[in-house]
């Protein structure tokens, strides 16, 4: 497949069909939003407009965000319409990230096998709720931010069988690395997640060996890509085991909530 095929196959699966457990979805020919009990954030995934109605279908998604408690945000695709989206959003109190992430996309019907061959020494597959205490102080060490959303997200995700696989590095028996994926019912895609190596076992190898794990795990269950949105560190790295990027996504959290309330 073309990267054109590969991008309408991803708008189709992960944008317009997809459904997230625990979420609310409500969508229209136009647009796909999404719900997540407070404090989670809830989301415009997908959007179709025209210049005609874009400013129209904008206020009527941030109506019905004002009516939602928790913070609410607008998934904004490079390939999107109108070419002016942005600034639109930005006219309507929605704020963008400082930098896109690249949609990386790899074919694994066209991967070499080596890339499913890398091992690393304790990468281990995560199988109870209670071992995700192993994994948020690494994404904390490494982002600097909060994941105590993880225990309860992704441990009410762990319940739902074949849904989620999270894996730990370990190095002299200490978590060093993590990352997890999802498999998404019905879909081509499986989506590669939270990637973090501790600094000081940098280039040990554990990202690959991590890939190749969730990469194993995805071939083994029958899906034929795996997907990625890469940030400027981590995207030379994926491109350098054969991901490609597709578009770019900017995340632009509506900032209006308090002036409606």
């Amino acid at each position: 497949m073309n990267e054109q095929e590969i991008l309408a196959l991803y708008d189709r699966e992960l944008r317009i069909d997809i459904e997230y457990p625990g979420m609310r979805k409500e969508a229209s020919a136009d647009i796909v939003r999404f719900f997540r009990p407070a404090p989670g954030m809830s989301f415009v995934r997908y959007s179709c407009l025209t210049a005609g109605n874009a400013d129209e279908r904008i206020a009527e998604q941030v109506e019905r965000f004002a009516s939602w408690d928790g913070p609410c945000s607008w998934d904004l695709f490079s390939h999107d319409q109108p070419a002016d989206l942005l600034e639109r959003l930005a006219a309507h109190d929605f704020e963008p990230e400082e930098e896109p992430g690249a949609v990386m996309v790899l074919d694994m019907a066209d991967t070499p096998e080596m890339l499913f061959s890398a091992t690393g020494a304790g990468v281990r597959r995560i199988e109870r709720r209670e071992q995700l205490a192993e994994v948020i102080p690494v994404l904390e060490a490494v982002w600097g931010d909060s994941f105590a959303w993880v225990d309860e997200r992704l441990g009410e995700n762990l319940l739902i069988p074949g849904y989620l696989s999270v894996y730990v590095a370990e190095v002299d028996d200490r978590p060093a690395a993590c990352a997890w994926i999802y498999f998404y019912p019905g879909s081509h895609f499986a989506g590669l997640y939270g990637g973090a190596t501790l600094p000081e076992f940098r280039d040990r190898g554990l990202y690959s060996a991590l890939l190749a794990a969730r990469a194993r795990d995805a071939r083994q269950r029958g899906y034929r890509f795996l997907t990625i949105d890469a940030g400027s560190m981590s995207r030379p790295i994926a491109a350098r085991r054969g991901f490609r990027q597709i578009t770019t996504v900017t995340t632009c959290t509506w900032k209006g909530k308090s002036s409606v309330k």
